[in-house]
């Protein structure tokens, strides 16, 4: 079996075990973060690091929701672990953007362990937020916490997705105890899809329109964003949105 190979078929059984450990979960925030947004609530999502990335999956993309917005690090996660820069980071991004309770803030950290998100969800707690964590608990339970409190991601989070990934998050061998192919990413933005439209479908139950983008590509599509877009005027960032 090549790499690849070895690498699709443990990485799908590992998003099929993904969807059963988590739909529970899901289906708990559907309401939450549904009602958020039909009281014409924000979502906040933040991830440092490569976490970003996991981030950007439902920021401003077509057949996305336009009320989903995200907390952006200036440096790419390079001082994620300098205790007290994660407050100060979102102290900033709620001068600008306001973090207002009865939001939803989704913070997202493979290991869980660093300061920054930690610190991030923390302030968003204080300000009233319901904080979502996504994250890996077997490589959080694996590592030490870098934060002053001793606490990790998951402890700190109201509501917890776990995105079934093994210590290290490469689950492929490949070669001399080297480990490669990493699935956080993979399977971390599927969590965050799923999420996205369970919302989308007890939006639509519960009478209100979801207000999904388009893509700029079709017919007519730009005036239809822009329109959305007006609601949030001054709400969204855009560093990624």
């Amino acid at each position: 079996m090549s790499l690849a190979e070895n690498y699709f078929t443990r990485a799908n059984d590992l998003l099929a075990r993904a969807w059963a450990a988590n739909a529970p979960v899901l289906a708990g925030l559907a309401p939450v973060l549904g009602g958020s947004i039909a009281r014409g609530g924000v979502i906040h999502v933040f991830g440092s690091g490569h976490s970003e990335v996991v981030a950007r999956e439902i920021i401003g993309r077509a057949g996305g929701l336009v009320c989903v917005t995200a907390m952006p690090d200036p440096t790419g996660g390079f001082i994620e672990n300098l205790p007290g820069y994660g407050t100060r980071l979102a102290e900033r991004y709620d001068r600008q953007y306001q973090l207002r309770a009865g939001e939803v803030l989704i913070a997202i950290s493979n290991s869980g362990k660093n300061c920054s998100p930690i610190e991030v969800a923390l302030h968003a707690k204080a300000r009233g937020l319901a904080v979502v964590a996504l994250t890996c608990l077997a490589m959080s339970r694996a590592t030490p916490s870098q934060h002053p409190s001793g606490k990790k991601l998951f402890e700190v989070a109201d509501h917890v997705l776990d995105n079934g990934g093994v210590p290290g998050d490469a689950i492929v061998e490949a070669g001399e105890g080297v480990m490669a192919g990493p699935t956080s990413t993979l399977i971390g933005c599927s969590v965050l899809n799923w999420l996205m439209l369970g919302v989308v479908e007890w939006l639509r139950q519960n009478g209100h329109t979801p207000p999904l983008l388009r893509s700029q590509n079709l017919p007519g599509a730009i005036e239809h964003n822009r329109a959305l877009g007006q609601k949030y005027a001054g709400r969204l960032s855009r560093q990624l949105a």
